[in-house]
């Protein structure tokens, strides 16, 4: 698959996407992902922050409410319109550029201090490339953190079910890396909210963690979080994920 054929993808998803994440529906990313890769990241005032795979710029935006001097990236034109469009009406000093982050093409070489991208990479079909990508924008011992989704317990093949009483989740199919198109949608999105198509490539912990040392980056951090009990208490949903993480976060740093 394609970088324009994912660009089309995206493309098609980004009315409804926006929609849904503005009015909370994305409850993973509000309640769960972000708090941990947030915390993951750490201070981010002053720094020059390239935001790979910004999507509609939700979380673009609260990294510059930070106090990061931030370009935002996306390979998908009405994804990065509809991120314009909210920068123009609450100015955050963010800049949006159109464009896959396999090349970044136009971003200037060793001009940042930080690369974060969440979750955006497994849905790009060139790994290499993106991590080569952000380690040449890098300053030297600027850092790349990233979260996707856990490669061992969130694949298409996984499945919930429960024996005595207790959740437990099947995983199949874990060392296969043909690409998928899923079909979903948030699950706090209300009955009738059209799906999403999306692209996903599965890929291992060890190729993640390979990349980015091939590449040239030296690995400083890597978590598996589990949502916190306030979050579980507030969103039950989140509760069989308390012992299953269902992301992980990567850092590294350039020499």
């Amino acid at each position: 698959m394609r970088v324009d054929e994912v660009a089309r993808l995206w493309d098609a998803n980004a009315d409804r996407w926006t929609e849904d994440v503005r009015a909370g529906f994305d409850v993973f990313r509000d309640a769960y992902n972000n708090p941990a890769f947030f915390a993951f990241v750490g201070p981010v005032a002053g720094l020059d922050v390239l935001d790979a795979g910004c999507g509609e710029g939700t979380n673009t935006r609260l990294f510059a409410r930070g106090g990061a001097r931030i370009v935002g990236v996306d390979l998908s034109p009405a994804m990065i319109a509809r991120a314009r469009a909210t920068e123009q009406e609450e100015p955050l000093g963010v800049r949006y550029e159109v464009g896959s982050f396999t090349e970044l093409a136009g971003i200037e070489d060793a001009a940042y201090d930080l690369v974060v991208s969440t979750m955006a990479l497994m849905d790009s079909p060139d790994l290499d490339a993106a991590v080569a990508a952000f380690l040449r924008v890098l300053r030297p011992g600027g850092r790349l953190c990233f979260s996707v989704t856990h490669p061992c317990f969130t694949n298409a093949a996984m499945g919930f079910g429960e024996e005595d009483g207790v959740s437990f989740l099947r995983v199949r199919a874990y060392a296969v890396d043909a690409p998928v198109v899923e079909t979903w949608k948030f699950g706090a999105a209300p009955d009738g909210t059209p799906p999403f198509r999306i692209a996903y490539f599965p890929r291992t912990i060890a190729t993640l963690v390979h990349a980015v040392l091939a590449a040239g980056f030296r690995l400083d951090g890597l978590v598996e979080p589990c949502p916190t009990e306030e979050a579980c208490r507030e969103h039950p949903r989140l509760a069989r994920y308390r012992t299953i993480p269902h992301f992980l976060i990567l850092g590294a740093r350039k020499p």
